[in-house]
């Protein structure tokens, strides 16, 4: 059985470029079950972003107003991963795969709380974080189907990049 996950503050910076790249080795449309030993240590990997994002998320949000509802919303995410951090894992291969992907589904929503929370601003084309390095436009783009408008910024090399 797995011990209760304790989360502490992270003393670095939170990678989630990295995180997001474990997630997608799961979760991505093209992605297979990786091995019985890769299963494990990303299973591990998984749970080890969590415990470094919680807390972080838990920061951020409780520096809020009691009535922000991306506070509110936040705080649920972070006990539900805690939550999913206490359930182990069913024995055998198979049984990991299904918690680690939830692990990873969950990863994923405590990813886009903590960039919304920290105010990361997001490329509208391929969902990566804008840094001030990057060679960035302004895009507006209208919904064909009614006046809902997508206005921010994208980077440069996603100018012919085309969302659905």
């Amino acid at each position: 059985m797995n011990p209760t996950p304790t989360t502490m503050p992270a003393t670095q910076p939170v990678d989630i470029d990295t995180m997001r790249h474990s997630i997608s080795r799961l979760l991505s449309p093209d992605a297979q079950p990786p091995a019985s030993k890769a299963l494990a240590t990303l299973h591990s990997l998984l749970r080890g972003h969590m415990q470094l994002l919680i807390p972080e998320v838990e920061q951020a949000a409780l520096q809020r107003d009691k009535d922000d509802v991306p506070r509110y919303c936040a705080l649920v995410c972070v006990g539900e991963a805690r939550g999913k951090l206490r359930v182990p894992a069913r024995p055998g291969e198979h049984g990991t795969l299904v918690h680690a992907r939830r692990l990873a589904r969950r990863l994923t929503a405590l990813c886009d709380h903590y960039e919304a929370l920290t105010e990361v601003v997001m490329c509208l084309a391929c969902d990566q974080p804008l840094r001030d390095s990057d060679d960035t436009l302004p895009y507006d783009h209208i919904s064909p189907s009614g006046p809902a408008v997508r206005v921010g910024r994208i980077h440069a090399r996603c100018t012919h990049t085309y969302r659905r």
